[in-house]
């Protein structure tokens, strides 16, 4: 067991750079030859899609919150096995926790991982007060080791030194103000990493305007003990032989990596398919996905997966469906009109221009599905703009005790093996063995 260098790139909000700034450092340490292991603190889908392009290493989420404390440090541990320095990216100012708590903030993963951070300053409107305001976040936890700051939005060489002659923080470096290097955003976040050619430029970035050379030393002083050789730790998959196909594509692509490798694990082989272009594949069980269904739909109301989806479910096959997979599940989806779906789950779906949920979600199943027992813990995460009208005699899967999910604290729509759900759930070791078992009994039908 030895220290992997490690570093947590942190902001002082939302929107200051930080997805930039993190993008970057990881480009550009990649370029440099290093084997980068990427990183997220919080439930986010988007962000760790760039950071997988940009790395050729799968992003993790970091969620104390979703996945517990040990968690967060065993994902952490088992993703750096075989990489050269670790980079994890923030969420929202690095303080901000769960109900204005610092719990599963930023600084609360720094802390668990004994992480050095850089943070990220918005420096738009600012010269000296800058300064006054870094000195705030640095004071404001002694706990954590804030080593210094990258300044973003900086106007110009002389709008730098106005703030460097009096910056008693350490400086990694600037990046000026250049929209040209901004991702684009829309209804549920950034672009989607293959929807964006920026990535290329952003190491290049870091490279002209920062001390690279820095940035790793400051990342060698971190002190989480980690296994660095591929073969440290034993295979635990069991041998069982289900196949379960999992939708992936522009329309189903938001996947916690951990939900994927723990089924594997559990010993699911994993077929992925697309439903805007694939007929239902030849598997025991199908998960499918939140995305951007709503996006795709005159392709998906016609696809050859939507047509043949329902009578699969009538033989029986499990089905697990997160947010717009749900949506799929449905009878229609109403946007600018009204698009039939697979008519699977009792349930109409409407588009609105207004967020109708955000936030983490907790609860337990009630046994209203074959397939899945009561008493089954559920965490994660629910952002959503549509609104669902499930049918009056609708039987709900699950009750939270924090999160609005479908009606008011109810999430959770079934028919006969099928479970479609507003939450993107972080898989618990009983839910995954659950589904992979169901999967194996359908194989042996």
């Amino acid at each position: 067991m030895i220290p992997i260098p490690c570093l947590c790139i942190a902001g002082t909000h939302s929107g200051c750079g930080k997805t930039t700034v993190a993008n970057g450092i990881m480009a550009a340490l990649t370029s440099r030859g290093l084997n980068v292991q990427p990183f997220k603190v919080g439930p986010d889908f988007i962000d760790p899609s760039h950071h997988t392009r940009i790395c050729g290493r799968p992003s993790r989420n970091l969620d104390p919150f979703m996945m517990g404390e040990e968690g967060v440090i065993q994902t952490f541990e088992q993703a750096t096995i075989g990489a050269d320095i670790a980079v994890i990216e923030g969420v929202m100012g690095i303080y901000d926790g769960i109900d204005g708590t610092d719990f599963a903030s930023t600084a609360h993963v720094a802390r668990l991982l004994n992480s050095p951070v850089i943070l990220v300053v918005d420096v738009k409107g600012m010269s000296r007060s800058t300064n006054a305001l870094i000195k705030g976040y640095v004071d404001y936890d002694t706990s954590i080791e804030i080593a210094g700051v990258i300044l973003n939005r900086v106007g110009s060489i002389r709008h730098q030194q106005m703030i460097k002659c009096s910056l008693s923080t350490h400086s990694f470096g600037w990046i000026p103000k250049r929209e040209d290097i901004a991702i684009e955003s829309r209804h549920l976040g950034l672009m989607m990493a293959h929807e964006t050619g920026l990535i290329a430029g952003l190491g290049q970035v870091i490279e002209d305007y920062c001390d690279l050379d820095s940035i790793v030393a400051c990342a060698n002083r971190a002190s989480h003990m980690t296994a660095q050789k591929m073969n440290s730790l034993p295979d635990l998959r069991r041998r069982v032989g289900a196949t379960i196909g999992v939708a992936l594509d522009a329309a189903f692509c938001f996947y916690y990596q951990d939900n994927l490798d723990r089924l594997r694990t559990l010993g699911a082989e994993l077929l992925f398919f697309s439903p805007l272009h694939d007929p239902v594949p030849d598997v025991d069980a199908l998960y499918i996905g939140g995305g951007y269904p709503e996006l795709h739909l005159p392709s998906l109301e016609t696809s050859k997966c939507t047509r043949e989806l329902k009578s699969v479910v009538d033989t029986g096959m499990p089905v697990y469906a997160e947010c717009g997979g749900l949506m799929y599940l449905t009878r229609e989806i109403a946007t600018d009109r009204t698009y039939k779906l697979c008519g699977i789950l009792l349930a109409d779906v409407e588009m609105t221009d207004k967020i109708q949920a955000l936030g983490y979600v907790k609860g337990e199943s009630i046994g209203n599905i074959s397939f899945l027992p009561p008493s089954q813990c559920i965490t994660g995460h629910e952002f959503h703009y549509s609104c669902m009208h499930p049918d009056r005699d609708a039987q709900f899967a699950f009750r939270l005790t924090r999160g609005k999910g479908i009606d008011s604290g109810k999430d959770g729509l079934s028919s006969v093996n099928a479970l479609g759900t507003y939450t993107h759930a972080y898989f618990t070791d009983s839910f995954a063995r659950i589904f992979v078992d169901a999967a194996c009994r359908f194989s042996k039908n």
